[in-house]
């Protein structure tokens, strides 16, 4: 099989085959007599293996992947691929998080409040907390107040009242502080409750595309591994 044909399968250059040669995402390719590379079945699937991992895994991971398996090291290949399921998992946790935090608000998130902006001890009476909780969730970053410029002291601006007041709703919903500093981020990063809840189901979305890309990614490399077992057990010609 000549690199043209093997790159017109997969909508690419012959030149971008030979380089994934070269970066040993292919098996090792003998050549002709003349010096042409040949291709075979095995290096169609490794092809195929490496275009759906790199899907579902990206570029960098995917050409990792594939060359751990051709330094016969599938210890390595499989933690990558558990790493990438492992993270996945964390992301649809956040997301998820976010999602149920959303829902246990309010039908409408906390009004802007007006005004000055309030210090730490008037805020802390708006809420019915001690002070010290308003500095804690700064620390934790669910709060972020500026400094009066004169006097150094906090400054609790409209929309630092607005997120004191999310947080004091979540954590009476009995969510860890961690849990509300990520979703009060995710509110910010939308630009609002409104915008949250499609920002949600777009990241959906594109969770479940990167899911079904990890499977497929791991069924073409299921069949190269196949192949490559069935290639290695097959017996020399004498």
């Amino acid at each position: 099989m000549r690199p043209i044909d093997l790159a017109r399968e997969h909508g690419l250059s012959a030149q971008a085959v030979r380089n994934y040669d070269d970066a040993g995402i292919l098996p090792p390719t003998e050549r002709s007599e003349t010096g042409y590379r040949r291709y075979t079945p095995l290096h169609a699937q490794a092809l195929r293996a490496f275009l759906a991992l790199r899907r579902g895994h990206g570029h960098q991971q995917a050409m990792e992947l594939m060359r751990a398996v051709h330094r016969g090291d599938l210890e390595s290949a499989y933690r990558l691929i558990d790493t990438a399921h492992v993270a996945l998992l964390a992301e649809r946790d956040t997301r998820t998080e976010s999602a149920t935090a959303l829902g246990t608000l309010s039908t409408t998130t906390p009004a802007t409040a007006n005004g000055r902006p309030l210090t730490v001890g008037e805020l802390a009476r708006r809420l019915g907390v001690h002070p010290a909780t308003l500095r804690t969730w700064e620390t934790e970053g669910i709060l972020r107040p500026k400094r009066n410029r004169a006097t150094g002291y906090r400054e609790y601006g409209p929309d630092c009242v607005r997120d004191a007041e999310i947080a004091r709703q979540l954590r009476r919903g009995g969510y860890l502080l961690s849990q509300v500093a990520r979703f009060l981020d995710s509110l910010r990063e939308a630009g609002g409750a409104d915008a949250l809840t499609a920002f949600l189901d777009s990241w959906q979305d594109r969770l479940t595309t990167r899911s079904r890309n990890l499977l497929a990614g791991a069924a073409q490399l299921d069949a190269y591994l196949t192949m490559l077992d069935r290639t290695r057990q097959r017996p020399s010609a004498t």
